[in-house]
């Protein structure tokens, strides 16, 4: 029995599901790497997904060798545990995967206010303005919808600089919204500039829309695909099902056998003694 394990034909199916574990596994860490910014960012705070992504992958990987011990030790009742296992990974893989496509744009969208609240609040939140800034920088990005966003926030107002030859005064910008920290004009932002000319060296265009595309389309992606991983516990559940149950039928035939034989042996030993006697 120990070699059904390792045969081939019987052992595909656990490695697919092992292969899908990991992949779920695979997308979790790279969501936790590269979208740890953006989550933190997000007014809808989704801080948690994910993780749920990593502990949902490496329950699958794990429960796969569940799958190879009930066929290596032909046990039935371990593989109808194992098929209840892929039916709830199946219907969890379906309520997240469709969230996800069903959700996408209201996930994206929750960026506008967080990156405003983010803006706004630059100077009370020290994590939410390192990840803001990161953000500004790895997106070539400054502000929600553009640059002026930050001529109202409290930060800028707390570096107003003061123009005695224009008898007023001007604000400032964060670093990061600096194409190159060298010769950028940020600090103060001239005049003219908040008038309307093009700020000298600055990120023209606002993180919201490169955000909500970068967000939208990672979130299809993620989501298509483990919905598309959620539909190989089907043939798990399955071959689970009808392994236990072929195996099942296979042991109550050899179990009616044994008995049958016994009787033979019982009833061929009454025949022995019978001879014998006469």
């Amino acid at each position: 029995h120990a070699n059904i394990c390792e045969s081939p034909p019987k052992h595909k199916p656990n490695c697919l599901f092992w292969a899908a574990g990991l992949a779920i596994f695979t997308l979790g860490v790279w969501a936790q790497i590269s979208l740890a910014d953006f989550m933190l960012l997000s007014a809808n705070r989704y801080p948690n997904a994910p993780l749920i992504l990593l502990a949902t992958g490496a329950t699958i990987t794990a429960w796969g060798f569940l799958g190879c011990l009930g066929v290596a030790a032909n046990l039935p009742c371990v593989l109808r545990a194992y098929g209840f296992f892929q039916l709830a990974a199946l219907i969890a893989g379906l309520a997240a995967g469709l969230s996800g496509l069903f959700y996408r744009e209201d996930i994206a969208g929750g960026f506008r206010s967080g990156l405003q609240r983010a803006v706004a609040g630059y100077t009370e939140d020290e994590g939410r303005a390192d990840a803001l800034d990161s953000l500004q920088r790895a997106l070539e990005c400054c502000g929600a919808e553009g640059w002026r966003d930050w001529l109202s926030s409290d930060w800028a107002i707390q570096h107003m600089t003061f123009l005695p030859n224009d008898n007023g005064t001007s604000v400032s910008l964060p670093d990061s919204c600096c194409v190159r920290r060298k010769g950028c004009k940020n600090r103060p932002l001239l005049s003219d500039d908040v008038e309307g000319v093009v700020a000298a060296g600055i990120h023209q265009h606002g993180c919201f829309r490169k955000v909500f595309s970068l967000v939208n389309d990672n979130v299809f992606h993620i989501a298509a695909t483990v919905l598309g991983l959620a539909f190989t516990q089907i043939g798990g559940i399955a071959l689970a099902c009808l392994k236990s149950d072929i195996w099942q039928i296979l042991v109550e035939l050899d179990w009616a056998a044994d008995k049958n034989r016994w009787q033979y042996d019982e009833t061929s030993d009454l025949i022995l003694q019978y001879d014998l006697v006469s």
